[in-house]
């Protein structure tokens, strides 16, 4: 039996300065809905994400928050992985740059690039972008700005180690001008590459630092440590077992055939990266796509947390589904340009395309199976050539879609599916069902024009697959298909379903959207700036010090939790105060599962005098924000010791 044809396919690895938000879910959609389509193909797939977790930021945050900075990231990245998952992201790999394996990578890969005399020890002083963690040229600079996030830059001074990068700048331009490796796409990206850092000359690059601990040392030079581009980019290969034991992929996988990510990192990955690669004489990535921002508001602009504009994923997925919002925002970013997002949109893509056309299809067609024929179709059929308009427009569907999705084109893909779609509820009116069915002589004509229908339904569910994984087996159980008739390949073939094919009523794929209803329900969880606070409870009086100082806050573990018996709003906790066990009680039932307490550590008033609640003892009070129309506990994370004074 042949081998498979390998497929690497990568996003960026993420920063986790933050909780992840919805700009970060279009790259991760794209990979997986691409791996998914090659998965079907029959390719042996490595799809990798991960978290870029060193720098300034990081350790910055950390200590404003007392904490290391390794605790800091664990917990959001347990959010992005939690994320994924929400949205049925099947990656093979998930990187962490403080992963051993990755760490030994980096160190391998710095020592041998500075012993074969591409990386020296030098000074630099120059334009300082902190939030970038990226030095600057003067003639870099746009207006005396940092020319990727538009923030003040600072003078800076350090000594350092660089990677000679100013030598492979006719080398980057010959991959970048080659029509045959088209490297990089879209082709804006390339004259910007070109006219902006190659002609005017590209510097050396500073890959270690002294100034920021929280990195990779360098093996060799205590007190230096490895520089975030040179740390960051290459998981991309350490996930792989590239100068590391852990793995042993490299081999099989390597040249990555797409790397995908935004436009703002396209720089290092279309010429930082190549000459590191280049340094060390290893294949070189097929293709980089840099694809445009999602963008929010009236004005615009990348989506950014600092601006109060991000829309939570979790919610979106919880209220409409995981499916609608992937469809959604492949459907809406057309490659190359910035996508706005606004949940009105979302509304009515979600009730056209999704409820009107798609939905609307399948259960009118399963509908007049099971009238017409009790739900199974019987052999006799009789076809014509009013049906070759449709059967011509599936036959081209999957080379197309095939095609869009490789090259990052999914709206385009997408929208000949949905035309495909429209063409099949047109047949319907076309040849009129309820029409053929009062007529016996013509019951052969009726089970042919059922049977196409769902047999388009069939192909149009299995091209969609990669795009909404939870909606097609739903599609394939109402239609009566099975795992012989929904492979990639078969999307090709007409008449897949069997003859006598049985179809079942199923639940409504994606109920129409009140959009009104909606808009006003999503303003309550996510309020404009201008109302957030409006509904806060007044400041109270003044008041002393002394009274303050006489509240015990203190840092507890919860050991259990169960509900209070008929009680809807308590929940009855077991603590670990640091000093021994406490029982208290706290009426938050409605917005947490017990299951999700335990284990955490929690802000809590420990020297409150005890009282009865539904005839049981509560020793303390554990505190709490409000959080729309809920409440959210105050928590720490793991580093945080119970019994900690809370001041």
């Amino acid at each position: 039996m042949a081998e498979k044809k390998t497929f690497y396919i990568t996003t960026p690895i993420y920063y986790p300065s933050g909780n992840p938000h919805i700009g970060h879910c279009y790259s991760t959609l794209a990979c997986d809905a691409i791996a998914r389509m090659k998965r079907m193909q029959g390719y042996d797939v490595m799809f990798s994400t991960g978290t870029d977790e060193h720098g300034q930021k990081i350790e910055k945050k950390a200590q404003e928050m007392g904490i290391t900075p390794k605790a800091y990231v664990d917990e959001i990245v347990a959010n992005f992985k939690k994320l994924w998952a929400t949205l049925g992201i099947k990656y093979d790999r998930f990187v962490r740059t403080t992963d051993d394996y990755h760490i030994k990578t980096v160190q391998n890969m710095f020592e041998k690039l500075y012993n074969d005399g591409y990386i020296y020890k030098g000074a630099y002083t120059g334009k300082y972008c902190t939030p970038c963690e990226s030095f600057w040229t003067e003639s870099q600079l746009v207006d005396g700005k940092c020319p990727d996030c538009g923030r003040e830059v600072t003078e800076a001074s350090e000594e350092a180690y660089f990677f000679k990068l100013s030598e492979f700048g006719p080398r980057l331009k010959e991959l970048l001008l080659d029509p045959e490796k088209n490297f990089l796409e879209p082709k804006s990206r390339v004259n910007e590459m070109i006219n902006n850092f190659i002609e005017p000359g590209l510097q050396d690059l500073c890959v270690s630092r002294t100034s920021v601990k929280w990195g990779i040392p360098v093996t060799f030079d205590e007190g230096h440590y490895v520089y975030v581009w040179m740390d960051a980019l290459t998981n991309y290969i350490s996930l792989l077992g590239f100068m590391n034991d852990t793995y042993d992929d490299y081999e099989k996988y390597w040249p990555a055939d797409m790397h995908v990510m935004a436009k703002e990192i396209v720089r290092f990955h279309s010429l930082i990266w190549p000459a590191f690669l280049m340094a060390l004489g290893e294949p070189l990535p097929k293709k980089v796509y840099g694809h445009g921002w999602i963008t929010f508001g009236e004005g615009g602009g990348k989506m950014s947390k600092s601006k109060g504009n991000v829309v939570d994923p979790f919610v979106l997925c919880e209220r409409y589904g995981v499916d609608a919002l992937r469809y959604h925002l492949l459907r809406e970013m057309v490659f190359g340009s910035d996508c706005p997002y606004s949940n009105e949109q979302m509304f009515a893509r979600i009730n056209s395309d999704l409820a009107n056309d798609l939905g609307n299809l399948v259960s009118r067609t399963v509908a007049m199976a099971i009238k017409y024929f009790d739900g199974t179709l019987p052999v006799e059929k009789d076809f014509n050539d009013s049906d070759n308009d449709l059967l011509e427009q599936l036959d081209a569907l999957p080379d197309y879609v095939s095609d869009t999705f490789e090259t990052m084109r999914f709206s385009d893909g997408l929208a000949k599916i949905f035309s495909v779609i429209a063409r099949a509820n047109k047949y319907i009116d076309e040849n009129e069902p309820w029409k053929l069915a009062k007529d016996e002589t013509a019951k052969p004509r009726l089970a042919a024009v059922l049977y196409n229908l769902l047999d388009a339904i069939r192909r149009v569910a299995i091209l969609l697959e990669p795009v909404m994984p939870h909606t097609s087996p739903k599609i394939y159980e109402q239609i009566g298909a099975d795992a012989s008739n929904t492979t990639w390949e078969s999307t090709k073939v007409r008449h897949g379903l069997a003859a006598d094919v049985t179809v079942k009523k199923g639940e409504v794929l994606f109920p129409r959207i009140d959009i009104e209803k909606e808009i006003d329900e999503l303003n309550k969880l996510f309020p404009a700036e201008e109302e957030k606070g409006k509904d806060l409870e007044p400041l109270k009086p003044l008041t002393k010090f002394d009274n303050f100082a006489a509240l015990d806050l203190r840092a507890v573990k919860v050991l259990s939790c169960e509900k209070v018996e008929k009680s809807d709003k308590l929940l009855k906790f077991k603590v670990d105060d640091g000093f021994g066990e406490r029982q208290v009680l706290s009426g938050i039932a409605k917005y947490y599962k017990p299951e999700e307490l335990v284990g955490k550590t929690l802000a809590m008033i420990v020297n409150l005098e005890p009282r009865k609640m539904m005839g049981l003892e509560s020793n303390g009070m554990i505190l709490s924000v409000k959080y729309g129309d809920g409440y959210r506990v105050v928590e720490f994370d793991d580093s945080v010791l119970p019994g900690s004074d809370i001041s």
